[in-house]
């Protein structure tokens, strides 16, 4: 199988590429060296000359609050740089498989979000990456949509080693109490993602692990797991956090279809938090042997 990559050096990318590799995949891994999504002739062109069997879209704006200051510039690259992927995938007879968030629903829910929910997006960054679904379904090639969240691992910045960054110098932190998800590694992600795209799933898929915490309750457990004083992690609400864009105070994803699409259970998101801390790496998943 022959594979296009868009963000290939990011945080899910740094992890997806060399295992989907050891897989079997051959794996194009564009960079923005490589191309700019924003610019649909050069988009095509990349595509188009790699003649992909799969492209997986993961460039995007990520800068959840910076897109407050400047949402033109988070749609060009989530909403139109998605397009115009979408728009070269269908030229070169590509399936499109694009990753998504939990923030596209708007954190009302009281139990798991399944994946034919409404989105609701709220705040410059989640309607921008709503739009990047809605230009996936309108594609007119096969596609896939996943939509993970609270993304950890080697490769790129993240929550889990901010605070452990914290716990090892000593310092206190003041972490909000009232934003509930599950911390989710770019391991569990990236082996995932090749199960469902090796059994040809597509439509719209949820994919994180399971359980459900706080991000105080998961900055106790990084603290607690470095051997640092988890009572240096003090609770605090969204409101005094003073962050520029809306969070969805609940974001955990109904993953049933796709533990029966993978034929196994989402590990907890304890397991894989401990494991990294501990070694730098995640456990296999049993899809793709190996570490990356």
């Amino acid at each position: 199988m022959r594979v296009g990559v868009t963000g290939a050096d990011g945080l899910l990318g740094a992890t997806l590429v060399p295992l989907w590799r050891r897989a079997g995949a051959e794996v194009a891994a564009w960079t923005l060296d490589a191309f700019d999504v924003r610019d649909a002739a050069a988009t095509r062109r990349a595509v188009v000359a790699d003649r992909p069997d799969v492209v997986v879209h993961l460039a995007a704006w990520t800068d959840v609050d910076g897109a407050e200051a400047d949402p033109d510039a988070a749609l060009a690259v989530n909403r139109d740089g998605t397009a115009h992927v979408a728009a070269a995938c269908r030229e070169a007879g590509a399936r499109l498989v694009v990753l998504s968030t939990d923030y596209v629903f708007d954190g009302t829910a009281r139990r798991p979000i399944p994946p034919d929910a409404v989105p609701a997006p709220r705040g410059a960054y989640a309607r921008s990456k709503a739009a990047a679904e809605a230009a996936v379904a309108s594609c007119g090639g096969p596609w896939t949509v996943l939509r993970t969240g609270w993304l950890f691992g080697p490769g790129g910045r993240n929550f889990v080693d901010t605070v452990r960054a914290a716990a090892a110098a000593g310092r206190a932190l003041r972490v909000v109490d009232d934003q509930v998800g599950a911390p989710t590694s770019s391991r569990l992600v990236a082996e995932g993602l090749w199960g469902l795209v090796r059994a040809g799933k597509t439509g719209r898929w949820h994919l994180a692990a399971a359980g459900a915490a706080s991000w105080f309750e998961v900055a106790r457990e990084v603290f607690r797991a470095a051997g640092a004083d988890p009572l240096r992690v003090t609770a605090c609400r969204t409101a005094e956090a003073g962050r520029a864009a809306p969070r969805p105070a609940y974001s955990v994803l109904d993953c049933r279809a796709t533990e029966a699409a993978l034929g196994m259970a989402l590990p907890r998101w304890e397991a894989h938090v401990a494991a990294y801390l501990a070694t730098g790496r995640v456990p296999a998943l049993g899809l793709i042997e190996g570490d990356a």
